[in-house]
């Protein structure tokens, strides 16, 4: 069925050296030697070149390789896999082409090769400059490995992300302040901040349940959230989305396409590829579909994801929803989540705007939002 053309690409690597205690993702650990790595990759770059043929990386603007950890496959891998995306479709410099490194698996020349195949923009997943956090984490770094995988990042590239962590056990207020401080007098450009959550099924769930690890603390990783956004900010960096922030023109335009409703092509295993098509919306992973949406479930669920982003929605597209009889309730339920505190009206450019309590509560504010819709 023809469907609206992709604008951004994922690309899945699922090898780590480890896999961290907290992680459900689809990642195995796999000796950086393993045949299987090549294999996959080898699948991969068959795959992109059947899209190429098919016409569906012509109109793709920003491509995003993660994982797992894409740094550890090694340079030979990613040079096939970076040769096959740049002619299939033609990886200009104005393409944002982000790739995931962890810092034991970054290495000078390694960056160096990326940056000549045409990736712009590294995001390193330190979590913590802390060496007890990170023990806890069970990460396979330190923070000197850390600093030291940014300096290098920063010898070629000037567009560089760290994903931090906040609201772990034993960690304290000073420890993440110092955290976010050292991202930033590292020479980040971007900042993600994540709270730690306990999925089913990882060794920290069963800690968890057997009494050997606390549970997260709800207010301690709130009130990590609200330190970033001062310190932050007081750096000059600007939160457009409930856990990013960037310096001026740093932003994600791979993750915004997320949020923005951006019909998006996923390549490897789990890959998540999201389709649209008039007033129909389709998420597939593995052959399967996970999502079918109908126009008033997009729309719902554009109006969930635009509260994830600072800059909010349009008033005159919320009255629009309602007047047309596709979310009729919308007006009225952006009326109560303003009662309660959960968004606000920017008189200056007349657009609903999630506050503080709404990134804070967002289960709350998302729900409501989503549930516009049946």
């Amino acid at each position: 069925m023809p469907h609206d053309p992709y604008k951004a690409l994922y690309i899945h690597l699922p090898f780590c050296v480890k896999r961290c205690g907290y992680c459900d993702f689809a990642t195995e650990a796999v000796p950086a030697a393993s045949p299987a790595i090549d294999e996959y990759v080898e699948g991969l770059v068959l795959e992109l070149r059947r899209k190429s043929r098919e016409g569906e990386l012509g109109a793709i603007e920003t491509v995003y390789l993660g994982g797992g950890t894409p740094s550890h496959v090694g340079a030979a891998r990613l040079t096939s896999l970076l040769y096959a995306l740049s002619t299939g479709m033609h990886l200009e410099p104005e393409v944002e082409c982000t790739m995931e490194a962890n810092p034991e698996s970054l290495t000078g020349p390694l960056v160096r090769d990326v940056w000549a195949l045409g990736v712009n923009r590294l995001s390193l997943g330190v979590q913590s400059f802390d060496d007890e956090v990170l023990a806890l984490l069970g990460r396979a770094h330190g923070a000197d490995d850390a600093l030291a995988a940014l300096e290098a990042a920063r010898e070629r590239f000037d567009n560089v992300s760290v994903d931090l962590m906040c609201g772990i056990p034993g960690q304290s207020d000073e420890s993440f302040s110092a955290s976010v401080q050292a991202a930033v007098a590292a020479g980040a450009k971007h900042v993600s901040v994540y709270p730690l959550t306990i999925e089913r099924g990882t060794p920290f769930a069963k800690a968890v349940r057997r009494g050997r690890l606390p549970e997260p603390d709800d207010d301690a990783a709130a009130r990590h959230m609200q330190m970033a956004a001062r310190l932050l900010g007081e750096a000059g960096f600007r939160r457009y989305e409930v856990a990013s922030y960037a310096l001026p023109g740093y932003e994600s335009r791979h993750n915004t396409a997320y949020w923005s409703g951006v019909p998006y092509l996923g390549l490897g295993a789990s890959a998540v590829t999201m389709t649209q098509n008039g007033d129909r919306r389709m998420r597939v992973r593995d052959g399967r579909v996970e999502d079918d949406l109908d126009a008033a479930q997009m729309a719902a669920e554009d109006l969930m994801l635009a509260m994830r982003m600072a800059r909010g929605v349009p008033k005159g597209r919320v009255d629009a929803l309602g007047e047309c009889g596709l979310l009729t309730e919308a007006p009225a339920a952006f009326e109560r989540l303003q009662q309660r505190g959960l968004v606000r009206l920017d008189g200056e450019d007349g657009r609903w705007k999630p506050t503080e309590r709404g990134w804070l509560c967002g289960n709350e504010l998302y729900g409501e939002l989503f549930d516009l819709a049946d």
